[in-house]
């Protein structure tokens, strides 16, 4: 069910003829139907290290549309590994929403905490290994050293030369593995999701915790609209016009807001001339069907 190494698809388009751009998307959407993108390689090599540890059970945290964990859930089913997800909300069940009822139809065992308690676990390990001792520990978004390692492995696979990659930050370990592996004439770009200036030091310290001593980067804050899981129908029209025009299905929390910050910077001439481009699809099209049933701006 893997699909290695993801296609690299041209897009083509009068925009990109008149500014002099190449620009190119790695559809690690396709990796794998249910573990989609960089959740599929942040979880490679944990999986991997479970197995090496003879565990068999898991335990994680996300929020009620979590990519992760419905990746998580998705990788545990296939891996026949136990799992437990400790999701954000004690109001909520498996039947609140599209995510919780996929991951639940996986076998995943979920937990709601209320946040106070979801926020004491995120912040102390500690009283996780306390609950659960025999479970193998994933951080909320799947960023660990392991999670790191298999990100490098995207550059890997782009055969065609390029000058810059860009991704969407969350936590930030789809962004550390491509500064870790991209050469010294690849810059990596990061257009954060996320409302402030705060991701810049947060990624700084991701990658001096990660012992990546690479300057090759920047990290664009202006594509955040408003903040985390903040939408407006300017995305949302640009996201259904990107797959009506290129037939790539973008999600409106990370890879919408990317490639509408990478598309918006060509248009005003933020890039030099003669650049190759790549965009990174992260996938987390899952949550697609959530975000529809909540809000009046329809993804098709």
């Amino acid at each position: 069910m893997v699909n290695l190494p993801t296609p690299i698809q041209e897009i083509s388009h009068p925009l990109l003829e008149e500014k002099q751009i190449q620009l190119f998307v790695k559809r690690d959407d396709l990796v794998h139907p249910e573990i989609m993108g960089n959740k599929w390689r942040k979880l490679k090599y944990n999986l991997e290290e479970m197995k090496s540890n003879k565990q068999t059970s898991l335990v994680t945290m996300g929020g009620a549309y979590s990519n992760h964990i419905a990746a998580t859930a998705a990788a545990a089913h296939e891996h026949k590994i136990q799992a437990v997800g400790i999701i954000r909300g004690d109001e909520l069940d498996e039947n609140s929403n599209p995510t919780l009822r996929f991951a639940h139809s996986k076998g995943m065992q979920l937990h709601f905490a209320n946040r106070h308690r979801f926020r004491d676990f995120r912040e102390n390990l500690r009283l996780i290994k306390e609950e659960y001792p025999d479970h193998y520990f994933l951080p909320e978004g799947g960023t660990n050293e392991l999670a790191v390692k298999g990100c490098t492995e995207i550059i890997n696979e782009i055969t065609i030369p390029f000058d810059i990659i860009v991704t969407p930050i969350g936590t930030g370990g789809t962004f550390a593995g491509l500064v870790k592996s991209a050469s010294e004439s690849q810059k990596v770009a990061g257009i954060s999701s996320l409302k402030g200036d705060f991701i810049s030091s947060e990624m700084s310290r991701l990658l001096q915790k990660m012992n990546i001593k690479s300057k090759n980067y920047s990290i664009i804050t202006r594509y955040h609209f408003g903040g985390y899981g903040k939408t407006n129908t300017e995305l949302i029209d640009f996201i259904n016009w990107f797959k009506e025009n290129f037939g790539i299905p973008l999600e409106p929390i990370y890879t919408g807001k990317s490639f509408f910050g990478v598309w918006d910077m060509i248009k005003t001439d933020k890039f030099e001339k003669n650049l190759k481009i790549v965009l990174l699809h992260t996938g987390g099209l899952q949550g697609i069907k959530g975000f529809n049933r909540k809000n009046e701006n329809i993804i098709q």
